[in-house]
């Protein structure tokens, strides 16, 4: 089954909170696909990268490149209250 993405914010440095309709929500720490090159190049600039928004249950960007959310589910880090990946770096 592949998960559905209610809500994305920003968490700092290349960190996305992301809401599923499961109920968990996780980190998803992005910042190896900042040197992946090609479409992600511009998550080089941290301004670019917040730009990300949801649209059709997939993490996307303004400039085509997106994330899959099933990717997102496997990658990310269960926030357990207030505990999380990137908290040292949150905003």
């Amino acid at each position: 089954m592949i998960p559905h993405i209610i809500e994305a914010e920003y968490a700092g440095e290349y960190c996305v909170k992301v809401y599923f309709e499961d109920g968990s929500v996780k980190i998803v720490d992005l910042e190896s696909y900042a040197k992946r090159g090609g479409v992600f190049s511009l998550f080089a600039d941290k301004e670019f990268f917040k730009k990300f928004f949801v649209d059709l249950n997939t993490l996307c960007w303004p400039n085509g490149a997106d994330i899959a959310p099933e990717r997102l589910y496997e990658i990310g880090k269960e926030v357990i209250g207030v505990a999380a990946a990137c908290a040292e770096s949150s905003v």
